[in-house]
């Protein structure tokens, strides 16, 4: 139905969170998946490979290693990210780095090598988890917003670029979802929060993934690139 039976997919950071959503709803629908994490791998998925993603050299080891053990990719979901709070006023210079490296600069790390391939075989499918945050901003987070908001102008420049290699590039920007850190936020912030959403409710993260595997079929998506898919219940349009 979605034309992934057999397809080599990775993610970036698939073994947690909206990662592993994705995997997980990749496997369901026949994808090969093949999936980065740093510290424990998650429950799904068939080759988890630890790795970096501000690493370069160790995301050419990823490509490679899938390439060899499952075949060409078609697909890649930059999904791997971090958060480092604060306002502007009182960030630190490393508090900035580390998220634009992992956030924005492992998505570079992590496409570098595999684009050339996708160009050569004229076919590929590049999206990125980006955020309502990189659409709209958000107060103490403006490391995190710029590298969001990057991930956007990325696809845009992707989108335009791989066309005529018939490879697409595309955005799933998620507002807020039902993680661990999301059900951490103490119950009267979270009151606030829904009173922002005009549905009401937080995404799960089977509707981000879901979201996620609709840009990367060909066969529901195969005329889109260069776009930005926002899943945030209408708090942003």
């Amino acid at each position: 139905m979605f034309g992934l039976e057999g397809k080599v997919i990775l993610v970036t950071g698939g073994n947690r969170g909206i990662g592993a959503a994705i995997v997980s709803k990749l496997e369901e629908l026949g994808a090969e998946v093949a999936y980065t994490y740093r510290s424990s791998p998650g429950p799904k998925g068939k080759l988890p490979i630890q790795a970096d993603v501000t690493d370069p050299g160790d995301m050419e080891r990823v490509v490679q290693q899938i390439e060899a053990e499952l075949g060409p990719i078609f697909g890649v979901v930059a999904n791997a990210g971090i958060t480092q709070d604060s306002l502007l006023s009182k960030m630190q210079p490393a508090q900035w780095d580390a998220v634009i490296n992992t956030n924005l600069n492992g998505v570079f790390n992590t496409i570098r090598p595999v684009a050339p391939l996708m160009y050569e075989r004229k076919e590929g499918v590049l999206v990125f988890i980006s955020s309502l945050v990189g659409e709209q901003g958000n107060i103490g987070q403006a490391n995190y917003a710029a590298a969001k908001a990057g991930l956007i102008g990325l696809a845009k420049t992707l989108g335009l670029e791989g066309a005529r290699y018939g490879v697409r590039a595309n955005v799933v920007a998620p507002g807020f979802t039902e993680t661990d850190m999301v059900k951490a936020i103490p119950e009267p912030v979270k009151e606030k929060i829904l009173a922002t959403i005009p549905l009401r409710r937080f995404a799960t993260e089977e509707e981000i993934a879901w979201s996620t595997v609709f840009l990367l079929s060909p066969v529901m998506a195969g005329y889109i690139t260069g776009a930005t898919l926002s899943i945030n219940g209408g708090r942003h349009t």
